[in-house]
C-alpha cells in the first residue's frame, strides 16, 4: 500500500498533466508523509511532459503547434533513506528526512539527524537533532569527493556548488580545522570566519590552536590567514602573526625551509643550529641540507638523504663536516679542529635478484668525531673504540657446474684510540662448490671414498694500513699491499666402529705477492737495511688435518615423583692432529755485523698480508671436550603430563694442545669457558678461565717445570672472567634498539646512555612513541605502566705474573619506566669497584603533552657532562614550532 502511494506522489511531483480535472481526480492530498525504514531509490529524471497539438484548417493549409520540452529538475538520481520518516511537501517542493537521514546525489554524500531538500531551488539543508535527554546528536557529515566536513549545520546548492556551513569541522593531513561560519565558493576555495586550526586530536577541546577571523582555505594546497594568534590551554599567548601561510599537499613530502634552533655555549658563543632546506626530489629519494654557525667562527655542514625503490632496495646517506673552534685566539685553551663523519646504509630486497646482492654499512670519519661533535650527544658512541665499514657485492653463477660464487668487498676498520686505519679496497673472493669425484650426483655419500670432496677458493686483497691524518692521501696508496691466495682443500669424513666420527683433509695453498723485501747489512751506516722489491713472487705450502670425535650421553634419574626427575649430561670429546712441514727453502740469510760472521734467517715474504711460510715444521695434537647439562623437572602446571626441560649449562668447554716438536713447554694453557641462562632466559652468564700447567720464575717467565712439581697446584690460573647480562620488561623480553647509537657504531642497548641527534630532536629519546592521548591506566593501584631494565656485570681476574688481583669489577644498569601515562623517565649508570667511582651516568625525562612533547636529557658529570631540553609540536607539519636549550661542555 505504501509503495503504490509513494509512486503516485512521485508522479504528482514530477509530471505536468494536460488536464487539471485529471490532476485533481488522481491526487487528493497536497502533502503526504511516508514512513521510511529502508532505502528508497527515486529516479529524478522522468519523461518530459507535452501539450497536445492543436490542429486547424485555414485556406487549405495545416498549422501544427511546436512541442515545448520542460527542463529537467535535477541532473541525476537521488538516493535517500531515514529511520523515522520521509516527508514530501508538494507545495513547497521540499523533501524532509528525519533521524539517521542519508542522502546521495552525484558526488555528494550527506548524513545527518535531519535533511531538508528543496528540489526546486536545488538546495539541501542538514542539521543536528536532540535526543531524549535534550542533547544534540547526529551531527551532519558532508562529503564531496575527498573532502569531508562535519559541521553543526550546512546549506548546499547542487547547481552552483556553493555552501554555507556553521561550526564546520574538517581535516587536511595533520591539520584539523573548525570555523564558526564557512562559505564554500566552489570545489577548491573556502572562506572561513572565526576559525581555529590545530594538530590536536580533539578539535572541540584542543590543548592548543591557532585562531584567526579570516581564512582562505584551498583543500590539498594551502591555508592563508589574516592576523593569527596562538592559544594554549585556552589562554591567548603573545605570539601574533600579521598573516600566516600553511602549505598543504597530498604528496608524501614537499620541499621547504628548516628553521634553525638558537643556542649558546661557553666555548663557542651564540649559535644557530640545524637550519637549512629539505628537497623533496621525488617519491624515491630526498635530500636535507643543514648548517650550523657560531659567533666565534665555528660552523658545520650536514647532508642527509634517504632513498628507496619498493621491492628493489632502500638506504640512507649522512655526511657531516664541522670546523670547531674552542675559546678565542690568544688564549691558552684555544684550539681549532676539523672533523667529519660519513654514514651510509644500503640493503637490497631479497626479491630483487636472488643471484646477485649488494649491501653497504659505512661508518667512517675522524677518530675524534663522536667526542668533539657539537651536533650530537654521542655518549655511547664516544666510548666505542672501533669504527667499521663494509661494502659488498656478490653473485652466484647457477649455470656453471659446479656452482660458483664471486664477491667484491671493501672493508674499513678504524681504532679511534690509536687512530690506525686498516682498509681493503677491494677484497676479491671466488669459490667453486664442493665436488665429489667418487660419488654419483644423486647418490648417497657414505664411506671414505664417496665422501672425498674438493673445493677451490681464490682470495685477493688490495690492503692499506694508514692513520687518521693520512687517510686517502698519496702516502696511503703508496704503501698498498697486493696479494692473492689460492686454496684447494681435499677432505673426507667417515665412521669408525660405528660410534666415532672421523675427518681428514689435505690443504694446498699458493700465495702471490707483487712486493717483497730484501735485507742487507750496510757497512757505512752499520745497520741492516730493508728495501722493497717490486715484482711477482709466489710461495706454496701444504698441510694436513685429522680429527676424531664421538658423543657420549649420560642420564642420572632421580624418580618421576621427584621435583627434579633427571639430569642429562652430553659430552663431545674430540682429538685432532695438524701438521705443516718446514718450508725453509723460502728463507735467506743476511749479516748482522760488518764481519759477516753472524747470520740471521729471513724470508722475502715477511710482512705479507697472507703471512709467510714457516721455517720450522708445525706438529700439534689438540684436545677438546664440550659438555651440556640439562634437567628434567616437574611442571608447575598440574594439567601437563610431560616434564619440563631446563638447560643447566649451555656449554662447558675445555681446550688445550700439545706441540710434538717442542722440546720444552710443549703443553699450551688449558682454556675453560662456559655459559648458561636463568630466569626464563632473561639472565645470561658467561665465564672463562686460563689454566697454565707450567710454573714461572721470579721474572714472570714460564719455565719448563710443571706447576705441581714446583710446589703449586696442578694448574696455575693466569686469568679469569665473568660477565652477566639481565634484561627484563613489563612486556616480556623485547629487544631494545638504540638506533642512533647503532648507526654511530655503539651499543644497541642504552647501558651507555641514549645517543641523540640534535638535528632530529623531535624523535623520542626512548625510541618509541605512544599514540596521542593514549591512557594506559586501568585502575588506581592496578595500573599497567610499561618499564624495562638492563643489567650488566663484568669481573676480570689477573694472575699472569703472580699479581693475584681483580683487574676489572664493574656493574652497569639501565632502566626506563612510564611513571604515569604521560611521564617517562630513564637512567643509565654504573659503578667501578676497582676505581671506586660512579661510571657514566645519564638521566632521561619525557612528558607527553598530547600534541606536544617535552624531554630533558642530563649527563651530570664526567667528560661528557651536558644537558638538553626540548619542547615542540609532534606533528611534522608544525615541527618548527619548538624551543630548545642545551649546554655542552665542549
Amino acid at each position: 500500500m505504501h509503495t503504490n502511494l509513494f509512486n503516485i506522489v512521485l508522479l504528482s511531483i514530477f509530471l505536468t498533466l494536460g488536464s487539471s480535472n485529471l490532476y485533481s481526480q488522481d491526487i487528493k492530498k497536497k502533502q503526504t508523509t511516508i514512513p521510511s525504514n529502508k532505502q528508497v531509490v527515486t529516479p529524478i529524471t522522468v519523461k518530459d511532459s507535452m501539450k497536445n497539438p492543436i490542429a486547424s484548417t485555414q485556406n487549405d493549409t495545416v498549422r501544427l503547434d511546436t512541442i515545448k520540452v520542460k527542463k529537467k529538475i535535477l541532473d541525476g538520481k537521488v538516493k535517500y533513506k531515514s529511520v523515522d520518516y520521509a516527508k514530501i511537501d508538494q507545495k513547497k517542493k521540499l523533501i524532509t528526512l528525519y533521524d539517521k537521514a542519508e542522502l546521495y546525489y552525484q558526488d555528494v554524500e550527506l548524513k545527518s539527524g535531519i535533511i531538508v531538500m528543496d528540489y526546486e531551488k536545488n538546495e539541501v539543508y542538514a542539521g543536528r537533532i536532540k535526543d531524549s535527554l535534550g542533547n544534540y546528536t547526529q551531527y551532519p557529515n558532508f562529503k564531496q569527493g575527498a573532502n569531508v566536513v562535519e559541521p553543526d549545520s550546512i546549506r548546499f546548492n547542487f547547481k552552483t556548488k556553493k555552501a554555507l556551513i556553521w561550526n564546520s569541522r574538517s581535516e587536511q593531513g595533520d591539520f584539523k580545522i573548525k570555523a564558526a561560519i564557512t562559505k564554500k565558493e566552489n570545489d577548491s576555495v573556502y572562506f572561513l570566519k572565526g576559525a581555529r586550526f590545530t594538530t590536536a586530536k580533539d578539535i572541540d577541546n584542543p590543548e592548543y590552536y591557532f585562531t584567526t577571523n579570516k581564512v582562505k582555505f584551498v583543500p590539498g594546497k594551502k591555508i592563508v590567514t589574516g592576523v593569527t594568534n596562538m592559544v594554549i590551554e585556552g589562554v591567548p599567548t603573545p605570539l601574533f602573526l600579521p598573516f600566516a601561510y600553511f602549505p598543504l599537499s597530498k604528496e608524501t613530502s614537499t620541499s621547504g625551509i628548516i628553521l634553525p634552533s638558537y643556542n649558546d655555549s661557553n666555548n663557542r658563543g651564540f649559535s644557530l643550529q640545524n637550519g637549512g632546506y629539505y628537497f623533496a626530489m621525488s617519491d624515491h629519494y630526498n635530500l636535507t641540507v643543514l648548517g650550523d654557525y657560531y659567533t666565534n667562527g665555528s660552523y658545520g655542514l650536514g647532508f642527509q638523504s634517504s632513498y628507496a625503490n619498493r621491492y628493489h632496495y632502500q638506504g640512507n646517506v649522512n655526511i657531516r663536516f664541522e670546523n670547531n673552534i674552542t675559546s678565542e685566539r690568544g688564549y691558552p685553551d684555544y684550539s681549532k679542529t676539523k672533523i667529519y663523519n660519513i654514514q651510509w646504509s644500503h640493503s637490497q630486497d631479497s626479491k630483487a635478484n636472488p643471484n646477485s646482492t649488494f649491501s653497504a654499512s659505512v661508518n667512517l670519519g675522524s677518530s675524534e668525531y663522536f667526542k668533539q661533535t657539537v651536533n650530537q650527544v654521542n655518549v655511547g658512541s664516544s666510548l666505542n673504540n672501533t669504527l667499521s665499514s663494509s661494502i659488498s657485492y656478490s653473485r652466484t653463477f647457477n649455470s656453471m657446474v659446479p656452482q660458483s660464487r664471486l664477491s667484491l668487498t671493501a672493508t674499513h676498520s678504524q681504532n679511534t684510540q690509536t687512530q690506525v686505519i686498516n682498509m681493503t679496497l677491494p677484497t676479491l673472493q671466488f669459490s667453486l662448490d664442493r665436488m665429489y669425484p667418487f660419488a654419483m650426483n644423486d647418490g648417497a655419500k657414505k664411506g671414505f671414498f664417496k665422501n672425498i670432496n674438493l673445493q677451490y677458493n681464490l682470495n685477493g686483497k688490495n690492503s692499506f694500513v694508514t692513520t687518521d691524518s693520512l687517510f686517502f692521501k698519496p702516502e696511503m696508496f703508496r704503501d698498498a699491499e697486493i696479494g692473492f691466495q689460492q686454496t684447494i682443500p681435499l677432505s673426507t669424513n667417515f665412521k669408525i666402529f660405528k660410534y666415532f666420527s672421523a675427518s681428514t683433509s689435505v690443504n694446498y695453498d699458493e700465495v702471490w705477492y707483487f712486493n717483497t723485501i730484501n735485507k742487507k747489512y750496510n757497512d757505512q751506516t752499520n745497520t741492516v737495511v730493508t728495501t722493497d722489491v717490486k715484482g711477482f713472487e709466489a710461495f706454496r705450502t701444504y698441510s694436513t688435518n685429522t680429527s676424531i670425535g664421538t658423543t657420549i650421553y649420560g642420564t642420572f634419574k632421580f624418580g618421576d615423583d621427584k621435583k627434579i626427575q633427571a639430569i642429562r649430561h652430553v659430552m663431545r670429546p674430540a682429538i685432532s692432529h695438524s701438521y705443516t712441514p718446514s718450508f725453509e727453502k723460502y728463507y735467506d740469510t743476511y749479516a748482522t755485523d760488518a764481519s759477516g760472521s753472524m747470520l740471521k734467517e729471513y724470508t722475502r715474504f715477511e710482512g705479507g698480508i697472507y703471512g709467510s711460510p714457516g721455517v720450522t715444521s708445525s706438529n700439534f695434537v689438540g684436545f677438546n671436550l664440550s659438555n651440556t647439562f640439562e634437567a628434567k623437572v616437574k611442571d608447575k602446571d598440574s594439567t601437563k603430563t610431560e616434564a619440563k626441560k631446563i638447560m643447566l649449562l649451555n656449554n662447558l668447554n675445555l681446550q688445550t694442545s700439545y706441540n710434538i716438536n717442542a722440546t720444552s713447554l710443549a703443553w699450551s694453557p688449558v682454556r675453560v669457558s662456559g655459559g648458561t641462562q636463568f630466569f626464563d632466559n632473561k639472565l645470561s652468564a658467561n665465564f672463562g678461565a686460563t689454566l697454565d700447567p707450567y710454573a714461572i720464575d721470579n721474572s714472570g717467565n714460564r719455565i719448563n717445570t710443571f706447576n705441581i712439581n714446583n710446589g703449586g697446584s696442578l694448574f696455575r690460573m693466569t686469568s679469569a672472567n665473568l660477565t652477566m647480562n639481565y634484561s627484563l620488561s613489563s612486556d616480556g623480553l623485547k629487544e631494545k634498539k638504540n638506533t642512533q647509537s647503532q648507526r654511530n657504531g655503539g651499543r644497541s642497548d642504552d647501558l651507555f646512555g641514549s645517543d641523540i641527534d640534535l638535528a632530529n630532536v623531535k624523535k623520542s629519546q626512548f625510541d618509541k612513541e605512544d599514540e596521542e592521548g593514549e591512557d594506559k591506566v586501568t585502575e588506581f593501584f592496578r595500573s599497567k605502566l610499561p618499564w624495562d631494565m638492563t643489567f650488566a656485570y663484568s669481573l676480570t681476574y689477573g694472575n699472569n705474573n703472580r699479581e693475584n688481583k681483580i683487574i676489572g669489577n664493574s656493574i652497569m644498569i639501565s632502566a626506563n619506566a612510564d611513571l604515569t601515562p604521560k611521564w617517562k623517565a630513564g637512567i643509565s649508570t654504573g659503578y667501578d669497584f676497582v676505581q671506586n667511582g660512579v661510571t657514566f651516568t645519564q638521566l632521561r625525562f619525557e612528558r607527553d603533552l598530547m600534541s606536544w612533547r617535552m624531554d630533558f636529557n642530563w649527563t651530570p658529570f664526567g667528560t661528557n657532562a651536558s644537558w638538553n631540553f626540548y619542547i615542540g609540536i609532534k606533528s611534522g607539519v608544525l615541527s618548527d614550532i619548538k624551543w630548545e636549550k642545551r649546554n655542552l661542555t665542549n
